[in-house]
């Protein structure tokens, strides 16, 4: 178990190596020269070089990409070139703000994916099944720009109970937010659990044909038993690594679902200093989105460990 744990965090830790490695690179290649758009191009050459040697534009690219490497492990990712703010608390108030809406779409969308999955799996071929397979069909097909589109035509015009934009600023309050989360998560949620729905209805269907499941009928336990007890924790499985890539593509998703509310979270952000080329900001994104995706998947890999006792042992591995 110990060894597990310990190869699990050094693939990790090497993951997020490679990523930052990637993200600087990605950042670096940009076209354009930061410094001549953040002077405008009626700078003058002395004051565009000087202003490339006070961002330490005109060191090697390795020293750059230590000292940045350096200062994002201490929480310092430099200073933003529009704000002229530290970017490590520029972004930790937008990503506070995309949190919520994270934290309710994960809620619902993996409670709710998962119960409808084992509902499918086993009424398999009847009308429960045929019903909950063409609904997450549908919202597998269909972008969530374009459910969003929909909910806010259905909730904020046709029936005007919730705000189809955010009118705050990244600084609002809990209370003036949560109004205005319910619509983006929802947008998120429908399109997350589609998958997991259909991951988990096969995971279903497989584990309920097993022998053990068998067994379990003709020892005379109930239905509930069987599947709470004994198919339900095998079942998650591999629905737990569909969970932790839909957790982890959240971060890209809620980027576009947040310009669709007008949402000041960390996707609006991202897009925002896109558009004004703002290196760092993008810089510390691209990571954070990174460490968010290896830790959702040491999380899928520790929860499969805890469900399933073969992988706990020295011959036991997830493949």
């Amino acid at each position: 178990m110990f060894s597990f744990l310990l190869r699990r965090v050094i693939a990790a830790l090497g993951t997020l190596l490679l990523s930052s490695v990637m993200v600087f690179l990605a950042v670096q290649a940009l076209p354009g020269d930061v410094a001549t758009q953040v002077l405008g191009r009626d700078a003058t050459p002395d004051a565009v070089a000087a202003l490339r040697k006070q961002m330490g534009l005109d060191q090697p690219a390795w020293e750059r990409y230590a000292d940045w490497i350096k200062g994002a492990l201490h929480g310092d990712f430099g200073t933003s070139l529009v704000t002229t703010k530290p970017v490590g608390g520029e972004v930790a108030q937008y990503l506070g703000n995309s949190a919520m809406i994270a934290v309710v779409t994960v809620l619902f969308a993996v409670t709710g994916s998962v119960v409808l999955g084992v509902v499918a799996g086993l009424y398999r071929d009847r009308w429960p099944d045929h019903l909950i397979s063409t609904v997450s069909l549908v919202g597998m097909s269909v972008p969530e720009f374009v459910v969003a589109t929909v909910l806010v035509l259905a909730f904020s015009v046709t029936v005007p109970v919730l705000p189809a934009v955010v009118l705050y600023g990244p600084g609002a309050g809990f209370g003036q937010l949560l109004p205005a989360v319910w619509l983006p998560a929802a947008s998120l949620a429908i399109v997350m659990a589609a998958y997991i729905v259909r991951m988990a209805r096969t995971s279903v269907i497989d584990v309920m044909a097993s022998e053990y499941v068998t067994t379990a009928r003709l020892k005379g336990l109930t239905t509930w038993r069987v599947v709470t007890r004994h198919a339900l924790p095998s079942a998650l499985l591999p629905t737990l690594h569909v969970i932790a890539l839909n957790v982890a593509w959240l971060v890209g998703g809620v980027a576009v679902v947040e310009n669709v509310f007008n949402y000041p979270g960390i996707g609006k952000l991202m897009l925002t200093s896109v558009q004004n080329r703002d290196l760092p900001v993008i810089q510390a994104i691209a990571l954070i989105s990174a460490v968010v995706y290896v830790v959702c998947n040491l999380a899928a890999d520790l929860g499969s460990m805890a469900l399933n006792p073969k992988l706990r042992t020295r011959g036991g591995r997830i493949r």
